[in-house]
């Protein structure tokens, strides 16, 4: 995890994280085998979001899949980039 998110993630990507999660029926896109919603980070089966395109393409759920976190790890991001820096919050 990149320093700069040390201290957790935004409610937005929260939201987003948990539409995704269910809008996939918390099944893992990248292996086909249901994710436990009660298994929690770091558990290697512990539920995680795939950014399809990659995270420069932002969080638009339309790019985002469920995934299990081990999958995920393991797939990486598609074009080989680092994780953005992350932006200020302008509005709540």
């Amino acid at each position: 995890m990149s320093e700069a998110w040390a201290g957790g993630s935004t409610r937005a990507w929260r939201r987003t994280r948990l539409f995704v999660l269910n809008r996939d029926r918390w099944i893992c896109g990248l292996c086909g085998f249901a994710i436990d919603p009660l298994l929690e980070h770091p558990h290697p089966m512990s539920a995680s979001v795939h950014h399809i395109r990659g995270k420069k393409y932002g969080d638009d759920p339309a790019w985002l899949q469920a995934a299990h976190r081990k999958c995920n790890m393991d797939v990486g991001d598609p074009n080989n980039q680092p994780d953005p820096e992350p932006r200020p919050m302008t509005e709540w």
